[in-house]
């Protein structure tokens, strides 16, 4: 399993109050959602792998160009 940090997420109460909501429909819990929807954002700006087949998350960072 990988290793996870934990750190302080200070957001707007509409915001976060709009991710609960999401998460709620989505049966995750609030951070599980926030984890969800930062993933996606980093895989679609290439800066996460797609998951390996073993379901892994990938490696994050970019390759460099050099």
């Amino acid at each position: 399993m990988p290793e996870r940090k934990s750190f302080l997420l200070r957001a707007d109460a509409a915001i976060l109050e709009a991710m609960q909501r999401w998460a709620n429909d989505d049966l995750r819990s609030l951070n599980a959602q926030v984890e969800f929807v930062l993933r996606e954002a980093l895989r679609k700006t290439g800066r996460l792998a797609p998951p390996t087949e073993a379901g892994g998350t990938g490696k994050a960072g970019r390759e460099d160009a050099s």
